[in-house]
């Protein structure tokens, strides 16, 4: 069991909403524990220092995770909003947030997993309303249900990233090409 954040999505909310990956088959959970979450956060960048989740945190942001996947999919689709995912969203993001200080050292975001799922949320607000929706696509690998932010030039990228999914599918047809291509015998 590979339990390695990734990051490839272009977006901290897309990136949280693949961390139940392969949902059409394995559905690989990545919030396992308390432990795996608060690492989540920390990796992401969406705090800097976060105070230890425990098993209620965990199922608020599996949850939440639900919900802003549902409401990605529907807007990249241009599908109506599920009214439940709207308002778990919604109502999380009215929370408290976790808050940036000034500090000698620099830029700090303490928060409690709650301040930090609050964050997310507004995060989420923002990307579902915002100017990249148009360049939400979602991973060419039908294993994988990631969504990115395409920036690509010419929008052509077709895996939500090279290692986790493009090198295997180019690795996989190139087996194919190679199984159905006849050899010339020498005779």
């Amino acid at each position: 069991m590979n339990l390695e954040h990734v990051f490839v999505c272009g977006n901290p909310v897309l990136d949280f909403a693949a961390t139940l990956r392969a949902r059409r088959t394995l559905r690989f959970e990545m919030f396992v524990a308390p432990d795996r979450l608060d690492a989540w956060f920390l990796e992401s960048g969406v705090v800097d220092t976060v105070t230890p989740s425990d098993e209620a945190d965990v199922e608020r942001a599996k949850a939440l995770r639900e919900a802003v996947y549902r409401l990605v999919t529907a807007r990249r689709l241009g599908e109506v909003y599920d009214t439940g995912a709207l308002d778990l969203l919604n109502g999380t993001a009215r929370m408290p947030s976790a808050v940036p200080q000034l500090t000698l050292e620099g830029r700090c975001t303490e928060a409690t997993p709650q301040e930090a799922l609050a964050a997310l949320a507004r995060q989420a607000v923002e990307l579902l309303s915002g100017p990249d929706v148009p360049l939400l696509k979602e991973c060419g690998n039908p294993e994988c249900t990631r969504v990115y932010i395409d920036r690509s030039r010419g929008k052509r990228r077709q895996w939500c990233g090279m290692e986790s999914c493009g090198n295997r599918i180019k690795a996989a047809a190139y087996r194919a090409r190679k199984r159905s291509t006849p050899t010339l015998g020498t005779g």
